[in-house]
């Protein structure tokens, strides 16, 4: 009854249940509020927040330098006068002294800074030129000799701590400004460099310390405390000199560093918390600095951008009083991503009513988790200072971002479907055909290229013992030009009954394709189902009997069983690739199967003819011709059936190598499938011109329908939006395969960069690495469950399947970049059956290390390559990065591919087991088991 039900249903629409739009809606609105009160849990103020206390907006002095966004100390020409003037405007209602750093390249500022009433510490920019030294002394003495309000001068800027001048260098220079200037003069070094060169302190009148305890990787809780720690250990050390703090503050943004962690939250409780100090214990200080100056970024990492009290657009970044939040816009990020959620988890609540409830739940929660984090991503560069090549950065990233997590929504609405039993609807069972009823003529097509006779011969003999009586074989060899491996088939076929005909073609074009096109040329006039099966297929006598009466339907054009593999169990690779391969007919395929839209796959499929034979036969230009087919057909209306018992196996590839071939030839002829009915598959059909056979083809004996267009109606396409989601999140691993390599390329040169220019290239921040993290996280979790739940195989087949699977990365990257960007490609034949083919290749050494080495040669020399650039990190980083540590985890997690890989290659150069038992399939041959018993 059930079936009979589905057959009544209209095409490629199972009857689903539908949820009332108030359940939907309260159940949305939940996850909205539930994603709100979120947001405002993770923006609570820390302990050391909501200790800060309020001052009054008055600080004692302040760092200045005039560059805004895009200016540089570098640059010919200085900031214009009326800029500083404004400047000094704004700082004169802040502070009533300001310290500068250079003399000569700011000639206007100090009578600028006595217009508005401003105390000047004025700077001299020493450094190893000493031309540029002689000016800026020159510039400092006259200006001290001018203008009254320069009450101090610093010569030197942390010259010994970046080993520009060395002591007794810079002592010189000091004596001598010392000697003639009329006001204190000092010289400007962190506090441990005074610590460590005392003999400094008696060429000064007065010490300048910088105290900026992020670089120490001290966190904002103590990080006052252990500035005036060290300020009292300069003044112990030196108790005869006065002590200027000439820098003190905290960072709004950076890397992070032990326990320093920036923000605009941290650097207004650091502030806050030393003003208040300050005022307590009447210290002498210049805040470290007015305004924020990106140009720092090349020469301090990202951090230096980010130490202003305003930033470079002159808007301050903070208020004296009043409550912090580590996100000031967290209330609009929250409504955004909450208002976002509901209107997709409205509909998407709506539409799969029939999901089990837990299944809806985890889904929904997932998907406003995933809304939250763009949101959060997307806003990312309003917070920060980006060059040319941060851009290109967080291009690439953002756009490997959304494609993880396009990949991470569908990989949860499969798991969601099929995790929890009875989300599934549409299902299908064997249908023999009624007693004393007309059994419909299959003409069964196999071709061969190069294989093993005796591989072949199995595969015929089998069909010669089908339990059906009304059917034909042709077997059609094409381009095999060794006599040795078609003439052993040939003969046989010669002493099988008339049904059986035996083809060889010596020069045949379209590959596979080609052949089936010939044959189906050659078919009976009066068959009405076209079997395909591959020549390393044994089938079971039940097969045709069983399947049959689907076609009882009119509706229906394809009847798929999976596929399945015989003689596994004695060799670890051949487990792991039975297993890897299962995964997508327990799992993949009835989550297609739900919607109407799985792939029909060249083996063990039956198709109507006259659909085959009305609809275009077979695509020669296409890898995937299967595939390929099955949309074609999907498009005129016609339903596919799947039968998921098993009716016959097949062997598994011969090596590592062939794996690998295979599936970049699954991947390039899937992006082929998508740049050919990119039309159909987002809403139109292609124009008539598009999926002819080459010029090259024409003039031999083909059916007559070859040759035209794929999908014949020009109007809108008549896939439902299921089978277009399906086609397109299916492609989707493959791309993010795709982008992973390119990634991996991109990484490892950005890593060069980092290395040999740090000025210009900055590790992305931790926000931008956590993506990958989670994706990987998930990925890792999710698929083993599924497994888990829908495979029968231990735990060790799931692991083994992971790792084939995660092995195939590299070849499925470059299968998506040859389709994509390509020409035609070549069909490669999947080695099974142990035996060489007629295309000899030269000898080589066939060595234990040569069998790893040769099948993983690419994804060793990426491996090595990450691995380098891994160790050289943690060789020339800093204990206490976190973004160099996240670094080399990104790289790390990008390496798991190459290292499966090698595992792969490894496990496939192993030998079988003696007297292992020959597994013949994973599946039962009776009818499927129910969803709960299929665990392991």
């Amino acid at each position: 009854m059930q079936q009979q039900r589905l057959h009544s249903s209209p095409p490629h629409q199972p009857q689903r249940p539908h949820a009332s739009l108030g359940t939907a809606l309260v159940l949305a609105a939940l996850m909205a509020l539930a994603n709100y009160l979120l947001w405002g849990w993770a923006s609570a103020p820390s302990a050391a927040l909501l200790a800060a206390p309020g001052v009054p907006p008055r600080v004692n002095g302040v760092a200045y330098a005039p560059f805004a966004r895009a200016d540089a100390p570098w640059v010919r020409h200085a900031p214009a006068a009326d800029v500083i003037d404004a400047d000094l405007r704004q700082l004169s209602a802040l502070t009533g002294e300001i310290r500068t750093y250079s003399a000569a390249q700011l000639p206007a500022l100090p009578a600028l800074a006595q217009r508005h009433h401003l105390r000047l510490t004025l700077g001299l920019w020493l450094n190893r030129d000493a031309a540029n030294n002689e000016r800026e002394i020159t510039a400092a003495l006259g200006a001290a000799r001018a203008h009254s309000n320069i009450t101090r001068l610093v010569a030197g800027n942390e010259t010994v701590l970046n080993h520009i001048l060395t002591p007794p260098q810079l002592a010189q220079y000091l004596r001598r400004v010392r000697a003639v200037a009329d006001v204190p003069v000092s010289t400007a070094e962190p506090w441990h460099v005074w610590i460590k060169h005392p003999e400094l302190a008696a060429e000064v009148d007065f010490i300048t310390v910088h105290l900026l305890p992020y670089w120490e990787g001290v966190g904002i809780d103590t990080a006052v405390d252990e500035s005036l720690e060290r300020l009292a250990r300069v003044r112990a050390r030196f108790p005869g000199k006065p002590v200027l703090i000439g820098e003190i503050g905290y960072p709004s943004s950076g890397d992070t560093i032990k326990r320093a962690r920036p923000s605009p939250a941290a650097q207004a409780a650091f502030v806050r918390q030393f003003v208040a100090r300050a005022q307590q214990d009447k210290l002498d200080y210049f805040l470290m600095e007015a305004y924020d100056q990106p140009w720092k970024q090349h020469e301090e990492g990202r951090a230096g951008a980010y130490w202003g009290m305003f930033d470079a657009a002159r808007v301050a970044k903070f208020s004296f009083s009043g409550p912090i939040e580590p996100d000031p816009y967290w209330r609009a990020k929250a409504l955004g991503s909450s208002a976002a959620g509901l209107l997709f988890l409205l509909w998407f609540l709506t539409r799969f009513a029939r999901l089990r409830p837990l299944a809806r739940v985890a889904f929904a929660a997932t998907a406003q988790a995933v809304l939250s984090f763009a949101t959060v991503l997307l806003t990312l560069p309003l917070l920060h200072y980006m060059n040319l090549a941060d851009w290109a950065m967080l291009a690439l990233l953002i756009a490997t971002s959304l494609v993880m997590v396009a990949i991470l929504l569908a990989h949860l609405f499969e798991f969601a479907e099929l995790f929890w039993d009875g989300s599934l609807h549409r299902r299908f069972t064997p249908q023999p055909l009624p007693a004393a009823t007309r059994q419909p003529f299959v003409s069964i097509h196999l071709a061969c290229c190069n294989e093993p006779p005796a591989m072949v011969i199995a595969a015929i003999r089998s069909l010669a013992a089908l339990d059906y009586e009304a059917y034909e074989v042709l077997i059609v060899d094409n381009n095999t030009s060794d006599a040795a491996l078609w003439q052993p088939v040939r003969e046989l076929v010669a002493t099988l009954p008339p049904r059986f005909r035996f083809f060889h073609l010596p020069a045949w074009p379209g590959y596979k394709a080609g052949a089936l096109n010939y044959a189906l040329a050659h078919t009976a006039p009066g068959a009405e189902v076209i079997a395909v099966v591959d020549a390393d297929y044994v089938v079971r006598p039940e097969w045709l009997a069983s399947l049959a009466g689907h076609f009882g339907d009119p509706h229906v054009g394809i009847v798929q069983a999976p596929q399945a593999h015989r003689d596994w169990g004695a060799q670890v690779f051949r487990k792991m690739m039975n297993w890897e391969y299962d995964g997508f007919f327990r799992i993949g395929m009835h989550h297609r199967n739900e919607r109407d839209a799985i792939i029909q796959h060249g083996t063990m499929t039956l198709i109507r003819a006259s659909a085959l034979r009305t609809h275009g036969g077979w695509s020669e230009w296409c890898l995937c011709e299967d595939t390929e087919l099955g949309l074609r057909l999907m498009q005129q209306n016609l339903r596919t059936v799947y039968v998921d018992q098993v009716m016959g196996e097949g062997l598994t590839p011969d090596s590592f190598a062939a794996f690998k071939k295979q599936r970049q030839r699954w991947a390039q002829g899937g992006m082929q499938i998508a740049r050919a009915h990119w039309r159909a598959l987002w809403g139109r059909s292609p124009p008539a011109h598009e999926g002819r056979r080459p010029p090259a083809h024409e003039g031999r004996s083909l059916p007559a329908h070859e040759g035209r267009s794929p999908l014949l109606d020009q109007g809108r396409s008549r896939l439902t939006l299921g089978q277009r989601y399906h086609f397109l999140a299916g492609w989707l691993p493959w791309i993010g395969d795709a982008l992973h390599l390119v990634f991996v390329i991109a990484a490892l040169g950005w890593t060069l960069g980092v290395l040999a220019l740090p000025n210009w290239f900055s590790l992305p921040v931790a926000l931008l690495m956590l993506p990958l993290g989670v994706f990987c996280a998930a990925k890792l979790v999710i698929g083993p469950l599924l497994y888990w739940r829908r495979v029968p195989c231990s735990v060790g087949g799931i692991a083994g399947a992971a790792i084939a699977g995660m092995a195939l990365s590299h070849a499925i990257a470059r299968g998506v970049l040859a389709g994509l960007f390509g020409g035609a490609g070549v069909f490669h034949i999947t080695s099974k059956g142990g035996a060489a083919v007629a295309a000899k290749t030269p000898p080589q050494r066939d060595t234990w290390l040569a069998r790893i080495i040769a099948p993983a040669r690419e994804e060793l020399l990426l491996l090595t390559a990450l691995a380098t650039a891994i160790a050289v990190i943690g060789l020339t980083r800093s204990s206490g990065h976190v973004e160099s540590a996240l670094w080399m985890l990104i790289l790390g997690l990008q390496s798991l591919p190459y290292v499966a890989a090698l595992l792969c290659a490894v496990a496939a150069a192993l030998p079988a087991r003696r007297g292992a038992a020959s597994t013949a399939s994973a599946r039962p041959a009776g009818p499927p088991q129910p969803q709960s018993s299929l665990r392991s």
